[in-house]
């Protein structure tokens, strides 16, 4: 009898966004808390980001590059940012906040990331994400994630909540994150959870940049074993990741 088909996922992006306000203080990184309402990771707190649109792969086909699904996920990955928070981020220049404000209707009225590059004459500076990660969820339905990292330095931004599918955005150091989530502040899923136990190693943005670099990018899928009569869930080691295995009862904190 034939195995059945493995899943079709759909392709995602997200963005993990450094500010660092004082070298003295550990950076800071852009953090969404999800609406109740949404049908996936619900009140969860999360890094910006969300699916690859086809208006997305359709651009990226008509842009040079060696590999459009990469392409796409960086314009869906600055895109959704864009359109959850306000925040322009990935452009050849930064944008004032008309500009950012303008954009962000324009993609909150049905436009694509095209549209907003020949209304307000911009370009995608794409080489400002670097390449972070890659998580699937092998399930019906599910998502194969890539995950970037972008910086915007020291100064402050204007923000605001879309008020849709998220209800709240703040600021926070990767461990400031977790500790929120260990005392029940912030629900956090296993991505997230171990990706901000990654990126709480880093004293600034190079850091992380540099490991990045450093490490190969493989698709993650959570695997489960037995361990001491106890379930966990598992990663493959070498891919950067401090921990490698949590145990399922908390694998969704707060």
């Amino acid at each position: 009898m034939d195995s059945a088909p493995p899943p079709v996922l759909r392709p995602a992006a997200t963005l993990v966004i450094f500010r660092q306000p004082s070298a003295l203080q550990p950076p800071e990184l852009l953090m969404v808390e999800r609406s109740q309402a949404m049908r996936f990771a619900a009140g969860a707190t999360v890094f910006p980001g969300g699916k690859v649109d086809p208006q997305d792969m359709e651009l990226a086909q008509s842009l040079t590059g060696d590999d459009p699904t990469d392409t796409a996920a960086r314009i869906a990955a600055i895109r959704e940012t864009l359109e959850e928070t306000g925040l322009g981020l990935g452009f050849t220049r930064r944008l004032h906040y008309d500009e950012a404000a303008a954009a962000r209707a324009i993609l909150q009225s049905g436009g694509a990331m095209g549209d907003v590059l020949a209304r307000l004459n911009l370009a995608l500076n794409l080489e400002a994400l670097t390449p972070f990660a890659r998580w699937r969820r092998e399930s019906v339905g599910g998502f194969d994630t890539r995950f970037y990292l972008a910086n915007i330095g020291t100064g402050a931004v204007d923000l605001a909540v879309d008020a849709t599918e998220n209800s709240r955005l703040f600021w926070a150091s990767a461990q400031d994150s977790l500790n929120g989530a260990a005392c029940g502040a912030l629900r956090i899923i296993v991505p997230t959870l171990l990706n901000l136990e990654r990126l709480a190693q880093f004293a600034d943005f190079a850091a992380a940049r540099a490991d990045a670099l450093a490490h190969p990018i493989a698709p993650i899928s959570a695997g489960r074993m037995m361990r001491d009569g106890e379930e966990w869930l598992t990663i493959p080691e070498g891919l950067g990741y401090p921990i490698t295995a949590i145990p399922l009862s908390a694998a969704q904190r707060g």
